[in-house]
């Protein structure tokens, strides 16, 4: 199996490259190499490659920023998957595309299905959902999974900012008032292993770490992590706090946690538990 890994230079795209070479051939792309925004590109390359299977983790990920760069969020979120579809359906290939929780408003109060209607509230959410959309015009045989509040060894992510800060503030305030599900990126490149072992029917899979808590909970989680091995810290006081009292340039969704019975169904395996991926990423990481 030759498997054709797009943005993986990402967090999510290098754990995942380590599982793929265990499967099979590994292509790795990313800029400057290819743009997937250019489809003569995208084309050129992936025709001379000869995948069995696309996998793209490319992604504009600065949720602010992308608020005053909607052209360059755009280009990368919507166009790029739009063309690996375009392509993937020329060579007769299937696609997995990484998509986000933040395609849902978060007014729900129960954890969203994918059947469930998208109502994206930021220029982020907006444009993973167009790319979604292009991705379902052009092809049929597409996986897009839908993750949330991913973290791992590589690249920046919340995790790294809490450890980082506790070690020089002795406060910290940290928003309680949104509700998801912290997502490791080891487990979730091992679900999309498993999708591709199980031949999984095309459509969106949500998957995320078991469990449900907020920003807080999650900090409180990684402080005491940091206590229990010892490492110096500066943080004296950790205060949960409103979004309001915390402004950023784009909103988030007060409630993402989603459903992933879809997904055990269809691979007939479990997922871990939110504390246990931050447990094994402080001690396998960190």
């Amino acid at each position: 199996m030759k498997f054709y890994l797009a943005g993986s230079k990402g967090m999510l795209a290098s754990d995942l490259s380590l599982m793929l070479e265990e499967c099979g051939e590994l292509i790795s792309r990313d800029l400057p190499g290819m743009d997937i925004s250019d489809i003569d590109s995208v084309r050129s390359d992936m025709r001379a490659a000869g995948p069995d299977i696309v996998i793209n983790c490319a992604a504009y990920t600065a949720v602010d920023k992308a608020e005053e760069e909607e052209p360059a969020c755009h280009a990368v979120n919507a166009i790029g998957p739009g063309n690996l579809a375009a392509v993937c359906k020329e060579m007769g290939i299937r696609l997995i595309h990484i998509s986000t929780d933040f395609v849902f408003d978060g007014l729900g109060n129960r954890p969203y299905a994918e059947k469930d209607d998208a109502a994206p509230i930021s220029v982020y959410g907006k444009t993973k959902l167009a790319g979604e959309s292009l991705i379902r015009q052009e092809m049929d045989d597409y996986l897009i999974v839908r993750t949330s509040w991913l973290y791992g060894r590589h690249g920046n992510n919340f995790v790294k900012t809490v450890a980082r800060l506790a070690a020089e503030r002795d406060n910290l305030g940290i928003v309680y008032d949104q509700t998801g599900t912290p997502t490791y990126t080891k487990d979730l490149a091992q679900g999309i292993i498993n999708l591709i072992s199980v031949k999984a029917e095309p459509g969106i899979y949500h998957f995320s770490n078991e469990g449900v808590c907020s920003w807080y909970d999650f900090a409180y989680e990684i402080i005491r992590m940091m206590q229990l091995r010892g490492e110096p810290l500066k943080l004296k006081e950790l205060n949960p706090i409103l979004s309001r009292e915390y402004p950023t340039a784009a909103a988030r969704p007060p409630y993402s946690v989603m459903d992933k019975g879809k997904y055990k169904r269809t691979t007939n395996q479990a997922i871990p538990h939110w504390r246990d991926g931050l447990i094994r990423y402080f001690e396998e990481e960190v």
